[in-house]
């Protein structure tokens, strides 16, 4: 079974915006999958529009709250999820191989000798 962390890596802010402080206005997130040691993984950024009724101070945000925003905003957490659990699935079953060309023959590792 994958497991899927999303995480916010870093975000942009206007120092002022009307007559808040420190209002984000670009988060950069990052939607990591690992299973069975196999890693998938997908990235992005969200934009946000300057803010309108209720506003959090941005030393009181959390990391769920900014990437809910990311969510409301465009970004498509199934489409994503799927994306990095692909990517995974096609690590443990690929979907295209390279096997050796059938006109030449196998290659048989050589045996090392030892130095007298």
């Amino acid at each position: 079974m994958t497991t899927i962390s999303w995480i916010i890596e870093r975000l942009l802010v206007k120092p002022t915006e009307g007559s808040h402080t420190d209002v984000v206005i670009t988060a950069d997130w990052r939607c990591n999958g690992v299973d069975q040691g196999f890693t998938g993984t997908c990235y992005g950024s969200c934009s946000f529009a300057p803010p309108s009724g209720t506003f959090i101070p941005y030393k009181d945000l959390t990391q769920q709250q900014v990437l809910d925003w990311c969510f409301a905003n465009g970004v498509d957490k199934s489409a994503i999820e799927a994306n990095v659990n692909q990517q995974i699935a096609n690590q443990i079953n690929p979907p295209v191989i390279a096997p050796p060309l059938p006109w030449l023959p196998p290659t048989v590792p050589s045996a090392k000798v030892a130095a007298p």
